[in-house]
Order: structure tokens, then sequence, then C-alpha cells
């Protein structure tokens, strides 16, 4: 059944997406569109359902039903290898690099869209054609993320604030057409928040972003839309403004202090 959803502007959208864990419905019904060029925001409560939302369309969890599109075009749920193919790439809540490499070659593990045979040679040190491209690819994704300077350093030497712009580094070596950015704002200061909006403004020049994130500060700046979920399903949609004036909101995740901000 063709998406109802989908539309030309329309690059991801999800139609009566339903996720089961055992007897818990983690998923009921849940319907969502991504926009090309938009900042999409995903909010609500702790085990609202907003991880699992990713890892449906990651291919991490297997959905009990509902349809998804890309690009006008229905397809299957995907698999987590088939991703960087689909032009998808993904952060995660924590910052998930390897330690004891470099900078540069975790940036790799993510341009594996472009050279996957390449980026087995790069990771055993032979020298190529394909691990200088993607040492290139690299360096101009840490560029991108201000911290070029860094790439041959031990990710382990890294400070936090560092290692977050990495993992971001990482998914945008793929250059993909929509990027999922899971809680990219956790453990952040004021500074490098302030960072992060202006990147993320930046990126959806070039590529199409939903964001999960408790950081209302940052949801508020950089979203276009907000979709909120709580207890698997979506109780609300819109703009900033609207999501922080609904009561349904207010009422089961931003509180009433958030009315009085707006």
């Amino acid at each position: 059944m063709p998406n109802p959803l989908a539309n030309d502007d329309t690059v991801l959208s999800v139609h009566n997406l339903s996720v089961n864990f055992g007897g818990l419905k983690a998923l009921n019904g849940v319907n969502l569109e991504l926009k090309r060029g938009e900042v999409l925001g995903l909010i609500g409560p702790n085990g609202a359902g907003k991880t699992t939302v990713f890892n449906a369309l990651c291919g991490i969890v297997t959905p009990a039903s509902g349809s998804l599109n890309l690009y006008g075009k229905d397809v299957a749920w995907p698999k987590p290898y088939q991703l960087a193919r689909r032009g998808i790439a993904r952060t995660l809540q924590g910052v998930g690099l390897f330690p004891d490499l470099t900078v540069s070659d975790n940036v790799m593990i993510g341009a594996n869209r472009f050279a996957e045979s390449g980026l087995i040679r790069a990771s055993l040190g032979t020298n190529s054609k394909d691990e200088k491209r993607l040492r290139e690819r690299a360096q101009a994704a840490l560029e991108r993320v201000y911290v070029g300077g860094v790439s041959e350093r031990r990710a382990d030497t890294l400070s936090y604030p560092d290692t977050k712009r990495v993992a971001i580094a990482r998914a945008l070596v793929a250059e993909p057409e929509i990027l999922l950015l899971d809680e990219p704002a956790g453990g952040l200061g004021a500074q490098d928040i302030e960072w992060l909006n202006s990147l993320i403004n930046n990126l959806k020049a070039r590529t199409s972003i939903i964001i999960v994130e408790h950081h209302m500060d940052v949801v508020m700046s950089v979203c276009d839309r907000i979709y909120v979920l709580n207890f698997g399903e979506i109780i609300a949609s819109g703009t900033p403004h609207e999501v922080r004036n609904n009561e349904a909101v207010i009422q089961a995740y931003l509180g009433t202090h958030s009315k009085a901000k707006s």
C-alpha cells in the first residue's frame, strides 16, 4: 500500500509504525515525515519510544507493522548494513568511538558508502589510493565540525565535547542525505551547545535531519517541526511554538513553566 504521507518534498516518511517487545507495545501506529532540508525534532519522556523509532529506521529492531518511504519510493525496512547505501547515517546516544584508534581511523569507519574494500585495507594499514581518499574525506568531515587538528590523536585522549564532534564527523563522512542525531547535546555545556545549534543549522543546507533530544533549548532553537511521543504514540506535532503551547504536551512532558517562557 502506498505511503499516504509521501510527496515530492518528502525524503523519509513512516506510516503506521508499530514495534512490540514481547507483550510490550513500544510503538503504536506512529506516522511521521521528514522533508528535504528540514530539521525534525522527536521529543518525549524517557521510555516514550524515541530511540525505538531510530532503531526501526536503522534495522536494529523489526517493526510489527508499518511502511517506510525513502525519496519517494516505498521500501522494505532496512538492515543496518544497508543504511549507508540508502544515504542514512546515525550518531549514538553515547559517543561510540573506538578508544585505541586514531580520530581519523574512527571517522573512516563511517565512510563505507564510498569504498568498503578500501576501508578494510585502510584499517589494516595498507597503503592504497582508497586509503588516501578515505583519509582525505575523513579530514574534511573533521574540519567541518572544527576538530581537524585532532585527526592523529587517539580517541581516548580527547575531551568529551571533542568526542561528540568526532562522532558527528563519522556520521557526516558518508555525506548522508538523512542524518539521525541521537541526543547530540547530552553532556555538553552552554558554549558547546551554542556550537551544536550553529552546526545543525549549517548542516540542513546539505542534509535532512531528525534529532532526538531532551535539551529543549536545542530542540526549540534548531527544529523546523517537532513530533512528541508519549507511551509509544504521537500525541502532538507542529512548529516549536505550537508544540510548546500544546496542552497535552505540557501535561505529559514539558511542564507548565514552558508555556510561561513562550
